[in-house]
């Protein structure tokens, strides 16, 4: 397949380094000579130094037989024009863009820009993935990671194994025993100084310090994480630091959500505040710094179940983090887009995290995968993926058990849905049938293997 990725900032440097990864044709394309060098210096992929939205830097990229184009500039009228001149002028199939101003999304969603007007097949909204990925991490506040599959189902959780969890030294195969009705399966550890990612094997013990993924049911969600070792309490008072486009989304999905969370916005910037507080229904706006004591307590900090610090500086988001620790929240997530500033996270005492640039990674490359793909979750710094997908007849998984299928070393299946919409434990005398769909763990180095087991590559445009 060939892709051309316009704009080479951290989303795309990222979506390139996994398509050119699997062997796709990749072009770059950027106006900052020294971020198009750095991807063609680290990646297998073309480079093109140029405004996106030009006709001639789009032919330079070879826009004439391109099959997808992605606009994830940081201009969202680059990204629209982008689009509309590979529409127009090349006839590029597949068009993506990255939008972030709301009154764009609204009037996308309203309509207002009929699909022949303004030809995006396909538009990613940073602001509402860090919003869902905010209220996931809220519904698990235990877990450092969280994403849904299956049509919220099944969730991946990410949890730290304490000293003092219940099933640590326990071979996993163990596990299935002990717990005969857990619909729940550990597809990834990190471990040791080098913090390497592996998918383990059976006979693997669980070890103080580790951090495990783990595939479960939605309705065991909380078991799981007391089995291992995680107390689960209902989050109902939330305080948000930022009130910028993604504190604002953030403060309306608390808003619309089904629990009944009393949420209070910290928002330094008065104009900004005032723009909240007229946009939000039941959300306090206090104006003022969030880094100041004295307000972190109006807002009762002491009393919040959860505080999301996410203003548009990670430093800031680190330091609101710990401040609002200090002044006596027991939990505290927080904003990150620079991936070398997540190991500040134990030291400084900081329980979660949510990446913008992962959550919309792994949103454009639902939209990229062949076949049959419903979605894909990129775990860690691109270490690993979780794949979604549905099994068709011609993939070498129908009809057989998983014992019998020969995956690769760094992919494990973490949950099935059968026909009925039910939801299993997948174990080695499971059979995988035709329309069954599954949620496989793999390593990025296995990733096209897997997609080969899928029989995923087939053209989907």
């Amino acid at each position: 397949m060939k892709v051309i990725i316009c704009g080479a900032g951290q989303v795309g440097w990222q979506i390139a380094r996994h398509l050119a990864g699997e062997r796709n044709d990749v072009t770059v394309v950027d106006n900052n000579p020294s971020l198009v060098n750095r991807a063609t210096d680290t990646l297998d992929v073309q480079g093109i130094t140029g405004f996106a939205s030009y006709p001639n830097v789009l032919e330079r990229a070879g826009a004439e037989d391109a099959d997808m184009l992605i606009a994830a500039t940081h201009s969202d009228e680059v990204n629209m024009v982008t689009c509309q001149v590979a529409h127009s002028v090349f006839t590029v199939p597949r068009k993506i863009a990255r939008l972030r101003a709301q009154s764009y999304l609204s009037a996308i969603r309203k309509d207002l820009y009929r699909r022949d007007h303004l030809p995006i097949d396909v538009v990613i909204s940073p602001e509402r993935e860090v919003a869902e990925a905010a209220l996931r991490r809220l519904r698990a506040p235990e877990a450092f990671d969280i994403e849904e599959f299956m049509e919220g189902r099944a969730q991946l959780i990410g949890l730290d194994l304490d000293a003092d969890c219940p099933v640590l030294d326990t071979p996993l195969r163990q596990l299935s025993e002990l717990f005969s009705t857990l619909r729940a399966v550990v597809v990834g550890l990190r471990r040791g100084s080098s913090g390497r990612l592996f998918a383990p094997e059976p006979g693997d013990q669980l070890q103080a310090g580790d951090q495990a993924y783990i595939l479960c049911h939605t309705e065991d969600l909380a078991r799981t994480q007391e089995i291992f070792g995680k107390s689960v309490k209902r989050q109902e008072r939330v305080v948000l630091i930022g009130g910028g486009n993604v504190g604002l989304t953030v403060a309306r999905a608390l808003e619309a959500a089904p629990e009944r969370i009393r949420a209070k916005m910290i928002e330094r910037d008065r104009v900004c505040a005032e723009k909240a507080a007229e946009a939000l229904e039941r959300t306090i706006v206090l104006s003022g710094d969030g880094l100041d004591i004295e307000l972190l307590r109006e807002a009762n900090i002491e009393r919040a179940d959860a505080v999301l610090t996410v203003t548009d500086d990670d430093k800031t988001n680190l330091l609101a983090a710990v401040r609002a620790r200090t002044a006596g929240c027991s939990k505290t997530i927080a904003l990150i887009n620079d991936p070398t500033l997540v190991p500040l996270m134990g030291p400084l005492g900081i329980d979660a995290y949510v990446n913008p640039r992962q959550t919309t990674v792994s949103s454009i490359l639902r939209h990229v995968r062949h076949g049959r793909v419903r979605n894909v979750y990129s775990v860690g710094d691109a270490e690993a993926e979780v794949i979604e997908a549905q099994v068709m007849s011609t993939s070498p998984l129908a009809g057989k058990r998983i014992r019998d299928i020969s995956f690769p070393e760094g992919a494990l299946v973490g949950a099935i849905q059968k026909s009925g919409e039910k939801v299993v434990r997948p174990g080695g005398g499971t059979m995988i049938e035709e329309g069954d769909i599954v949620a496989i763990f793999a390593l990025s180095a296995d990733v096209p293997e897997v997609e080969r087991l899928l029989q995923v590559q087939v053209d989907f445009f």
